[in-house]
């Protein structure tokens, strides 16, 4: 018999006044499970961490963490968390034991323990040979990886990641997602974690995707990748051969700058027949397997931007910040 969710969200909503930032959502999260809410800027991933760790009050719905309501047992739900916010708010002046031990001060960490759980999340995230160093010397890098064993310190049952790896190197990002993964599989942590990085995605066993405050899908990342149906052709060619290709073979045809983007079972046995189909307008082909982005794209029309958003979005995020401005705090 499987084990209840660690998380439960029922029909969640969250208003700026007009504004709905979360649209009616539901979802569950499996214990001990990486969870990711991938989508763009101002999607609604960083509202709905906010509420469920209880620093935003929803408007209407419900959620629980660990069995406690957000709302009416807040106190409970802090203790059962670990967070880790896009912005950072480490103390740079101090060590990274100083800041450790401040952190198990404000969470009743035992002094008698503290040292053994400092030592097993320094070695997590491996910063043990930089215990005693100021923090105003770390890279960014490291800067995140204290903060995430800063989350872990009073062995939360859920640790929440929002954007964790923003504005870090590629190298830098996928050594975080080891240290993620260690997590999982070493401590049976759950986590959850938003992202726009589709690469990041990948490393969830659950990704429910977000757009404009609604869940557009919710699956692991190779059933997603299955609803597309095929593998993705990517045809450059003459400037009518778009309009040629939907007629011919009944498919979708999009164009992407001065290609045609369509999907098709077999893409590498279908080479061949596209070849003999149109001769001498075919000046390239790609075959590529589905992806999430093109998962994103099927089901929202547009792509995950990895810039700034529209302006709507823009106006989302202004008004999450005031939000923040005016929510309950909540220890880190």
């Amino acid at each position: 018999m499987s084990s209840p969710p660690v998380i439960r969200v029922e029909q969640l909503v969250k208003k700026f006044g007009e504004l709905t930032a979360v649209d009616g959502i539901s979802f569950d999260v499996a214990r001990g499970s990486i969870f990711g809410f991938l989508g763009p800027n101002g999607a609604g991933k960083s509202t709905t961490i906010k509420i469920l760790s209880t620093l935003l009050k929803p408007t209407s719905g419900r959620a629980t963490l660990a069995g406690f309501d957000v709302l009416t047992q807040p106190t409970q739900v802090r203790k059962a968390i670990g967070l880790v916010f896009q912005d950072p708010s480490l103390d740079v002046r101090l060590t990274a034991d100083e800041n450790l031990r401040f952190h198990a001060m404000l969470y009743d960490v035992p002094s008698a323990v503290y040292k053994t759980r400092a030592d097993e999340v320094l070695r997590m995230v491996d910063l043990t040979d930089r215990r005693a160093s100021r923090v105003m010397t770390f890279s960014g890098g490291m800067k995140r990886r204290l903060e995430i064993a800063r989350g872990l310190l009073h062995h939360p049952t859920v640790l929440f990641l929002d954007e964790p790896t923003l504005g870090l190197d590629v190298q830098t990002r996928n050594a975080i997602w080891q240290h993620v993964k260690k997590l999982r599989d070493e401590v049976g942590t759950t986590v959850f974690m938003t992202t726009h990085y589709m690469d990041e995605a990948e490393n969830c066993d659950t990704i429910a995707i977000i757009d404009h405050g609604k869940i557009q899908a919710i699956d692991t990342p190779a059933a997603l990748k299955r609803t597309i149906g095929g593998d993705k052709v990517i045809v450059g060619g003459d400037a009518e051969l778009g309009d040629a290709l939907a007629e011919k073979y009944g498919v979708e045809v999009q164009k992407v700058g001065g290609e045609f983007h369509f999907q098709m079972a077999s893409g590498a046995e279908f080479v061949p027949k596209l070849l003999t189909d149109f001769p001498g307008r075919i000046t390239s082909v790609q075959i590529k397997q589905p992806s999430l982005e093109d998962v994103f794209l099927k089901l929202t029309g547009r792509a995950i931007r990895e810039e700034e958003g529209s302006v709507r979005d823009m106006m989302r995020q202004g008004m999450k910040l005031f939000g923040r401005a005016g929510g309950r705090g909540g220890g880190r």
